[in-house]
Formats: structure tokens, sequence, C-alpha cells
């Protein structure tokens, strides 16, 4: 009797452990670009990384985001992976240390690229991808920071 009372407990937590994970609240990126200045408080903090989403198993893509070039430029390319078929929509957003933030869609396609205008220092990139099944995942948030000579 008392085996099962403590098998049905753990059963009852795990399932209410698995479903605690579904019921947040989906985030959006932002898709409005600003081209006015900020003040510093408000440019430092979008400047700030933050946790990405995890990737269901059957929706695994990869997108890079790569190096600043000299004049400041930010590639960002869409790899493909196997839940490729899966992906409507590629969004990524520069948070650029002067206080602007421009959006970028890119495409579905494996090798799909798009060059995001960053500064001479150190901005923030987020990338978004939304499903077929309507959920959007910021799956990379990084610091790209303007690399000078030494």
């Amino acid at each position: 009797m008392q085996s099962r009372l403590t098998i049905t407990v753990i059963v009852i937590l795990c399932a209410a452990l698995c479903f605690a994970g579904c019921s947040g609240t989906q985030s959006t990126p932002g898709t409005s670009a600003s081209t006015g200045s900020s003040g510093s408080t408000a440019s430092g903090s979008t400047l700030v990384t933050s946790p990405t989403d995890a990737i269901p198993s059957q929706n695994v893509v990869t997108v890079d985001v790569g190096e600043k070039d000299y004049l400041g430029a930010v590639p960002v390319i869409f790899q493909g992976g196997t839940g490729q078929i899966h992906v409507k929509k590629i969004e990524a957003t520069i948070y650029r240390a002067d206080g602007q933030t421009k959006t970028v869609t890119i495409g579905t396609n494996k090798g799909d690229e798009a060059d995001l205008e960053g500064t001479k220092q150190t901005d923030r990139v987020v990338v978004y991808i939304t499903f077929d099944n309507g959920q959007t995942l910021k799956t990379n948030d990084v610091e790209s920071p303007y690399r000078t000579r030494q």
C-alpha cells in the first residue's frame, strides 16, 4: 500500500514537471526599428544578453552569428538542420551601442544570410525563429564586439 502511494505521488510530480515547462508565455521579437538615439541607461540595458530558448529535438536548426567586419557589419547565416522544414520565419535584431535597433528577416533556406549594420563598438544580436506550429523561440543572443588590431 505504501509503495503504491509513493509511486502515484512520483508519477503525479513527474507529470506536473513536464507540463510546467509548457505553460509559460511565448515571447515575440520586436519588429519596429528605432532610428533615434536614446539615453545611455536605455541603450546599456538592451546590450545585456539573456538566456535563449531550448529548441525541441524535432525542430533543431542552427543560425550562426559571425564576427564583425572592419565596417562593423555582422553576418547572420541560417545553417539549416533537421527541423528546417518546420521553419517559417527567421528574424535577427541588432541592438547597437549607439541606441539604435534594426531588425531584418532572413530566408528559410540553408545558406540564406543577412548582414546587420553594427557599430565599431560592442553590439548585441538576437535571433528569433518562428516555426510552423506558431511557436517563436529565441535561438541566439550574443554580444558582437568590434575587433581592433593589437
